[in-house]
């Protein structure tokens, strides 16, 4: 068996200092049939490592529900990237950040008042069992017993959130019970405060950071005297925000700092290599002031694209990696164009017109306290002697279409920091409300969505409120599985339409959404994401094994108006404007 180390100045291994320089690829952000693919082309960009982060939500939605198959099957994803004749590293977290929902943590785990990322028993007891599934797959598939993973993660930038050094030291006891052998490193962004709160003296301290590498390297380099420097998150595009625009990094800079930390003898991992999609309702958010919900494309301005393609990006890293190590000859197949034509949509009638499901109560209920993992809650509520006046929510999580008997007289939106309106007589107020993504970062993990608090009306509560779980992707199903009505039957506010389409073969596509509104799109059943006319994300992608030969259906879930009733698939992605 090989051995990987840690020594004086370098990783060894086989005993040989060795260079990692690694890619990341998220596997819950890629179809696992496209798993392959995205493994080999790093391997031709001359990377000879692959990086993935665990999702513990995407793993145990629910808690005691863990699943590691499919989408989820790490063990899979591991054997494909040892199959490429190349090494692994792991960060199960249990914090992921990543721009992912809640920042891989399950909402089951945040919900209450429990402190989070602690040594707080509770939460340091459900993070045990968490990390001893994943090590369950992790430990077999170590480089010492004949697999490919050479290093494992202790928590995710541990110093930019606390430092409590006994819940570090808890996670490196357990990581090590549980059979992990290979070294252990920690990863912060390069300042004296988060270097020293987010490790322990046994842990291998590593960088994040995408630019002045000389000088990021040398603070690393003051707290981390001894062993390889590495740059665990090059950081080599970055990601979008609903409503901002498209980031894109120049290509000669980010191979130039790539150069300088090659040079300097570093070691890297390339965030992100291939930063695929969020696809479903999957998602995170920022909110440093301001809420700023994360667009469905992850494509991160990544050497391989959103659709697996290679970029300008991926040919400039390339050539900077063959001046440090052997790259490969053979170069990835050019991209052909995705297949472009336009079907009509029929309407399949109104979709969030539920029954109320729950017992009404004095207060809107959260979907915490509801347990609903989906985007929509419906609040209706019957307003005293059919009055109308002002109405003032204490917060809105995140976005809320408010009417009036069927009627839409306006929205509250979170981002915009809006908690009035004023409503117009009538007998019921509804207020749907969506989750527009949980904050990813900083100690704004776990807080819950919904309406918060009890809404008032002319300064005087509401009560009575019935709160309506709407499952989107059930309900997709079911528009699905109907028969679509004329294009003219068509309803007053949230809709759902449907199209219905050939494909000689399985193919990549991509659905240009700019002639609607908001919403969320499945194709054959498979949930490809948000949309929103708010921008700058115009495409979405559906991976080509999510089609299928001869029939396809589509069905689009819209929230407010479709300006025009067809399905357009186009060439390749858009993804907005950028700020050049």
């Amino acid at each position: 068996m090989t051995s990987f180390s840690i020594g004086e100045t370098d990783f060894l291994r086989a005993g040989l200092p060795h260079q990692v320089i690694s890619g990341a690829i998220h596997y819950f952000r890629v179809h696992p049939d496209q798993w392959q693919d995205r493994i080999r082309k790093a391997r031709l960009m001359g990377l000879n490592t692959i990086e993935t982060y665990v999702a513990w939500n995407a793993h145990e939605p629910r808690r005691g529900e863990w699943d590691a198959s499919g989408w989820n099957d790490l063990g899979r994803f591991l054997d494909l990237i040892q199959a490429e004749g190349m090494d692994a590293i792991v960060r199960p977290g249990p914090y992921i950040c990543a721009e992912w929902h809640n920042g891989g943590l399950p909402n089951w785990l945040t919900a209450g008042e429990r402190e989070l990322r602690s040594s707080e028993p509770t939460y340091l007891a459900e993070v045990s069992e968490y990390l001893r599934r994943v090590y369950e797959i992790v430990a077999p598939r170590q480089i010492d017993r004949g697999g490919p993973v050479v290093l494992v993660q202790i928590e995710n930038e541990y110093g930019a959130y606390g430092s409590d050094k006994a819940y570090l030291e808890a996670l490196v006891a357990l990581t090590r019970d549980a059979g992990i052998t290979v070294p252990l490193t920690t990863v912060d962004q390069p300042t004296d405060r988060m270097l020293a709160d987010g490790s322990l003296p046994e842990l291998h301290k590593t960088g994040s950071f995408g630019s002045r590498s000389a000088e990021r390297l040398a603070t690393l380099r003051a707290h981390q005297p001894t062993g390889p420097l590495m740059c665990s998150e090059f950081w080599d595009g970055w990601f979008d925000w609903w409503g901002g625009v498209h980031h894109t990094t120049d290509v000669a800079a980010a191979a130039s700092d790539l150069d300088e930390l090659l040079a300097a003898g570093a070691s890297v991992n390339i965030y992100m290599f291939h930063g695929g999609t969020n696809f479903g309702l999957t998602n995170g958010a920022n909110h440093k002031g301001r809420y700023l919900p994360i667009v469905t494309s992850y494509d991160y301005d990544a050497p391989l694209d959103e659709a697996g393609n290679p970029t300008a990006k991926f040919f400039a890293f390339r050539d900077v990696i063959a001046k440090y190590a052997p790259v490969p000859e053979e170069l990835p197949a050019p991209a052909a164009a995705a297949p472009a034509f336009s079907v009509p949509l029929t309407s399949a009638g109104a979709w969030t017109d539920a029954a109320a499901s729950t017992p009404a109560s004095a207060a809107p209920t959260t979907f915490d306290e509801l347990e609903h993992l989906s985007a929509l809650v419906r609040y209706d509520v019957t307003l005293p002697e059919g009055r109308g006046g002002l109405l003032r929510v204490d917060a809105v999580r995140d976005l809320a279409w408010v009417s009036v008997d069927g009627q839409t007289v306006g929205t509250l939106s979170r981002t915009r920091h809006e908690r009035a309106l004023r409503i117009p007589d009538g007998r019921t107020l509804s207020i749907l409300v969506e989750d527009q993504g949980r904050v990813n970062y900083d100690h704004r993990l776990g807080e819950e969505k919904g309406l918060i608090g009890t809404p008032s009306l002319d300064g005087v509560p509401l009560k009575g409120w019935s709160s309506t779980p709407l499952d989107v992707a059930a309900l997709a199903a079911r528009t699905g599985a109907r028969v679509a009505k004329s294009s003219e039957d068509v309803v007053s506010g949230p809709s759902a339409w449907i199209a219905e389409f050939d494909l000689a073969s399985p193919a990549d596509l991509f659905l240009d959404t700019a002639a609607w509104s908001k919403g969320y799109a499945f194709l054959n059943g498979f949930f490809l994401g948000r949309y929103w006319r708010n921008g700058p994300q115009r495409t979405l992608f559906a991976p080509a094994p999510a089609t299928t030969s001869g029939a396809n259906r589509l069905v689009v879930l819209e929230l407010e108006e479709l300006f025009a009733p067809t399905a357009d698939f186009v060439s390749g992605a858009m993804l907005g404007d950028t700020e050049e």
